[in-house]
């Protein structure tokens, strides 16, 4: 989940600047793929049509495998949607990398402009299988990233990172008086 690097060693994407350290490293729950797999399996389901048809050994299985070679074209856009998206903390920054066949998406923020790091897990199905959403607040706008593995420690490391450098985002408010009132 986590990777440290320092800026002697090998770059961890594309954009990452020479004197830039990656802290945190994270992408989606892999149950953003679940529309695809169903559309696969009933790819692979229809390749055993043509046994319906010929009920024999050799349509059984070459449909079989013609439904599974489907089934792997049909999963293929979620698959990459999900492993290209990716969301990396550095020193510096965090970026978003959003990431798909046809489209390329990045946002960078930097790490002054965060306000507040909250996560929300809603319902039955985000708590049973550890996804929910994580909700960084900046000065421009809030950046919403939805459906995000184990997302109370995503946040927790977040904040942790931001702590050890010094930002504390209950600090930068206006005047003295709000901030202390806040840390009271």
């Amino acid at each position: 989940m986590s990777k440290k690097t320092t800026s002697s060693e090998h770059k961890y994407f594309k954009e990452q600047f020479d004197d830039e350290d990656v802290l945190l490293v994270f992408r989606k729950h892999p149950i953003v793929m679940r529309k695809g797999l169903i559309f696969s399996m009933l790819a692979i389901l229809a390749g055993t049509i043509p046994a319906l048809i010929k009920p024999t050994y050799g349509f059984f299985f070459g449909g079989l495998a013609s439904g599974f070679i489907l089934g792997a074209l049909v999963m293929l856009p979620w698959w990459v949607r999900w492993y290209f998206s990716v969301y990396i903390m550095t020193n510096q920054r965090f970026i978003q990398q959003t990431r798909s066949l046809l489209q390329v998406n990045v946002v960078d923020i930097s790490l002054e402009q965060i306000q507040m790091i909250n996560y929300e897990i809603k319902g039955l199905e985000q708590t049973v299988l550890s996804f929910g959403t994580i909700i960084v607040q900046t000065y421009v706008g809030d950046l919403v990233i939805r459906e995000v593995h184990h997302p109370a420690r995503v946040q927790k490391n977040m904040v942790h990172a931001l702590r050890e450098m010094g930002i504390h985002p209950s600090q930068r408010l206006g005047t003295d008086d709000e901030q202390r009132v806040i840390e009271e």
